[in-house]
């Protein structure tokens, strides 16, 4: 199997956080405020440290699918969550691309990759529902289609960095570490 069973309990741990949190609390927060920035927060704080845990191309990916299916069970009426999976395909593709040992080597590393890659991610989801998904009204008032995926990247900056700075804790207080790093600990 692709997944081992700490993947897979990752992957379904990160889902269903993300997919329930998000389809209880983001139609409140959007329907008080007509901001999308709880459903950013939300997700990409969960991508961030769903990366750090499974670190295999194609986790992310996953996370998302099921946080889809999960969302669509609570809120079948939130079609608007497909720009959400395409923005995590977007995510794990991207980390693959910089690598997870380069991300993970150092904080700094962790900083300029995640966070950059949260925000363009957010943003493609945001263009894509404001493509697909949101009435013209709407779009108008926020400044169209690159006014909805700058909204949403203005969500991705705020997950991005709250996931950055969990991860960050979790790398300082030596938490998570992969297998390199035990075996380094245990030869000193």
């Amino acid at each position: 199997m692709y997944f081992n069973t700490k993947e897979l309990a990752g992957i379904t741990i990160c889902a269903s956080l993300w997919g329930v949190v998000n389809s209880i609390f983001s139609p409140m927060f959007f329907s008080m405020f007509g901001l999308p920035l709880l459903c950013d927060l939300i997700g990409f704080s969960v991508l961030v440290l769903a990366t750090l845990w499974m670190r295999k191309f194609g986790a992310i990916t996953m996370v998302g699918l099921v946080a889809t299916v999960i969302n669509f069970t609570f809120n079948p009426g939130g079609i608007h969550f497909l720009g959400f999976t395409t923005a995590s395909i977007a995510f794990d593709v991207l980390t693959n691309i910089v690598g997870y040992n380069r991300i993970f080597r150092k904080s700094i590393n962790v900083v300029l990759s995640l966070l950059p890659i949260s925000i363009l991610s957010a943003a493609l989801a945001g263009y894509i529902i404001g493509t697909f998904f949101m009435v013209t009204p709407a779009l108008i008032k926020w400044g169209g289609v690159l006014g909805w995926a700058g909204l949403h990247a203005i969500g991705g900056t705020i997950g991005g960095s709250i996931g950055v700075a969990l991860v960050l804790a979790l790398m300082s207080r030596r938490v998570y570490v992969t297998k390199e790093e035990v075996l380094v600990v245990r030869s000193k």
